[in-house]
């Protein structure tokens, strides 16, 4: 059982409240009494309040439900049913003519256009290799990949075919961003400086290296004739090297198994491991130990002198929402805290030593805390965590608005009223995104007793999600976020399948979205070229002024409409939707992995997190109330799934097969219950039912 200590009436696990005093207060000069009497009185105003925002947004989900109970059977009517959301308080008038005010946002965010990750805060490795994506190798990317149109490079070391191949398509590269004022870059010598068509693309340099600019983004180019490339290349070009991952977001969510005190205080010592510079990770490689660190800042000579460039993702860090607590800290009547109340307080806390300059590297450049808040319900949940960042900030003694906020529209009750949700946190928001999987799970539970939904990837093409990746870049620049904040669009997931990347992420850019999300530093170095060929800042200015899609699309509910699907077609279906659920339960229950590449039903690897559930376990759900299917159909998918998803682990020493283990595999009961008991979900949320599974996993392994 957790050792707890009493702080202010809270009952605070002891190494957690060792962990607050000693590392996160003492460096910022806070005293710890103060602190947790301060937290005390936070959460004595918060979490009723937090309470009562989930209270509404089940009474909400009542309403809707009796209200196409109701209505079963009968086509639906947009303007009835508009009014009725109006009428119920779902959906809220539209506020005054309004644009953001923040201020004080690191140009990586509210300037310059580029890729974006996001990391599991758990995995110390992965989150230094994205920390220092922010520049990364086009020849290694393109070498190792299939985003060149070349034939795969010859096994045995390095193949010189495929190396020309990749040197030529860094040079078409150059041509495009970076021309010279006649002729091409494959001609160039190296003798002195390139003769570009712009010269003032030219900014810095140093032994061994030039460094270009376009679109705000700089290339290196490293010129070393001792390498083995430069040696064989006309102008001694060893490598481009790319400004990449211009952001991360450092994940303590939806890609992180933390269901308890000793999960959460892992999560939050990594996030100041990287806050404060520290953090490093041994690991072994090719036979070999090795030991990743935060990469330094580059150093430059430009015209004015020397000058540096950060050598690291500007970071933000992604709390939980709303919905879950945790056994972390518990109230003075045993109950437990709000977990995204403990995040914004912590993660906060901790964010403070680099407001104070204490950090080895430096995060903000200008003073500010950058906090994505996951899982809003409407503009009264923004208002909230906009008052919980007041009041986060007067306990730490920061300044008002140092609390910056990133809102993912990825709720329908956000959707529908985003331009109320920016104004709600309108000093401090810095970002807002779309993301298919989490919008789409809400929107199947949202309208769950409408109808049965239609196959889920025929969603993709609907004309709901269509209307909403348009409306959220719409707001956005209608709200004054363009030159403030991100606008961004969701994960490209497969990150083995760079070429296809390539040829379809440029729809983001095209979109007026400056940012999006990739699954790899490789991947983000490959998605910058797009924003090297897409000005996204011209693309806002020709957006800018556009009349905002009216909502009609955005409610239209993609049911089936009286589709018949044949017994073949309905169990492909369920097929596809439970290999991706256990594909990914097995790991989060039973090994606490909370993002990994897991192989779909083809056996290709995707990078999935948590919303691949909501989806999945939504869709079955639904399919299972309006009888497209039974019980009995998706317990059989369920288990010739298991024997697939086991086979596809075979590889994996910790891994413990489900088939044939029903009534002993933790992990196969809660995809079991993810599907079965999916109805009853908060929102359809798996949150509640996955933790439930994992703590009960913890305390057989500690048994």
């Amino acid at each position: 059982m957790t050792d707890r200590i009493d702080r202010a009436g809270l009952q605070v696990d002891a190494k957690l409240a060792q962990f607050i005093e000693g590392e996160v207060l003492a460096p910022i000069g806070k005293p710890a009494d103060a602190f947790w009497q301060g937290f005390a009185a936070l959460l004595a105003e918060f979490a009723p309040k937090n309470r009562a925002l989930l209270a509404k947004r089940d009474d909400l989900q009542a309403q809707i439900d009796a209200w196409h109970t109701a209505r079963a059977g009968k086509p639906l009517d947009a303007a009835e049913y508009r009014a009725f959301l109006a009428e119920i308080g779902y959906l809220v008038p539209e506020p005054e003519a309004f644009t953001v005010t923040t201020q004080n946002v690191d140009d990586e965010i509210a300037v310059l256009a580029g890729p974006q990750l996001v990391v599991p805060v758990l995995n110390a490795r992965f989150l230094l290799n994205a920390a220092n994506a922010r520049w990364g190798s086009l020849y290694d990317a393109y070498y190792g990949t299939d985003a060149l149109d070349a034939p795969a490079a010859k096994p045995g070391g390095y193949d010189a075919e495929r190396g020309a191949a990749v040197i030529r398509a860094g040079r078409a590269f150059l041509d495009r961003a970076v021309p010279l004022a006649s002729g091409s870059w494959s001609n160039w010598d190296g003798a002195g400086d390139p003769p570009l068509a712009h010269a003032s693309q030219l900014v810095g340099r140093k032994d061994g290296g030039l460094l270009l600019q376009h679109n705000g983004l700089h290339i290196e180019l490293v010129l070393d004739r001792s390498h083995s490339v430069g040696a064989t290349d006309v102008a001694g070009i060893a490598d481009i090297v790319l400004e990449s991952a211009l952001t991360t977001i450092v994940d303590l969510e939806d890609s992180v198994a933390a269901v308890d005190a000793e999960d959460k205080l892992a999560a939050y010592r990594n996030w100041l491991g990287v806050i404060r510079g520290d953090l490093t990770d041994t690991f072994e490689k090719g036979g070999k130990s090795l030991t990743r660190a935060l990469e330094p800042n580059r150093e430059w000579t430009g015209a004015e002198g020397q000058f540096a460039l950060p050598g690291r993702s500007m970071l933000f860090v992604r709390n939980v929402g709303h919905l879950m607590t945790n056994p972390a800290i518990l109230l003075a009547d045993g109950s437990e805290i709000p977990e995204g109340i403990m995040d914004a307080v912590i993660t906060s806390a901790i964010s403070t030593q680099d407001v104070k300059g204490l950090g080895q590297f430096g995060n903000s450049r200008t003073g500010s805390i950058y906090i994505v808040k996951p899982k809003m319900h409407g503009p009264e949940e923004c208002g909230f965590t906009n008052s919980l960042f007041d009041a986060v900030e007067d306990l730490l003694e920061l300044p008002r608005h140092t609390v910056k906020v990133g809102v993912m529209d990825e709720e329908r009750r956000t959707s529908v009223n985003l331009g109320a949700c920016i104004h709600a946190v309108k000093d401090r928001i810095v970002f807002i995104n779309t993301g298919f999987l989490d919008r789409t799970g809400d929107e199947i539970h949202t309208s769950m007793r409408a109808g049965p939904m239609i196959r889920k990837n025929d969603i993709k093409g609907s004309k709901w999600i269509g209307c909403y990746e348009k409306r959220n870049v719409a707001i956005g620049l209608k709200h004054g976020l363009s030159g403030r904040a991100q606008i961004g669009k969701g994960m490209w997931a497969a990150p083995d399948r760079m070429g296809a990347m390539m040829a379809e992420k440029t729809v983001h850019p095209k979109a007026g979205a400056n940012t999006a999300w990739v699954p790899s530093p490789t991947a983000a170095t490959l998605h910058a070229m797009h924003y090297h060929d897409i000005d996204v800042f011209d693309v806002q200015k020709e957006l800018a002024g556009q009349p905002v899609p009216g909502l009609d699309d955005l409610l239209t509910i993609p049911l089936a409409q009286g589709t018949n699907w044949s017994e073949q077609e309905i169990r492909e279906e369920l097929d596809n939707n439970a290999q991706g659920l256990l594909g990914y339960v097995v790991r989060w229950i039973d090994q606490g992995v909370g993002c990994s590449k897991v192989p779909d039903i083809n056996d290709v690897g995707l990078m999935e997190d948590r919303a691949t559930l909501r989806i999945s376990s939504q869709h079955m759900a639904n399919w299972l109330l309006h009888g497209v299917c039974t019980k009995e159909q998706v317990m059989d998918s369920l288990q010739r799934m298991a024997a697939k998803v086991d086979a596809q682990n075979a590889s994996d020493a910790l891994y413990e097969p489900m088939a044939g283990n029903w009534e002993t595999s933790l992990a196969f009961q809660a995809a079991c219950d993810l599907v079965f008991k999916g109805v009853e979900q908060p929102n359809g949320y798996t949150e509640p039912l996955l933790h439930a599974w994992r703590q009960k996993k913890k305390a057989a392994a500690a048994a």
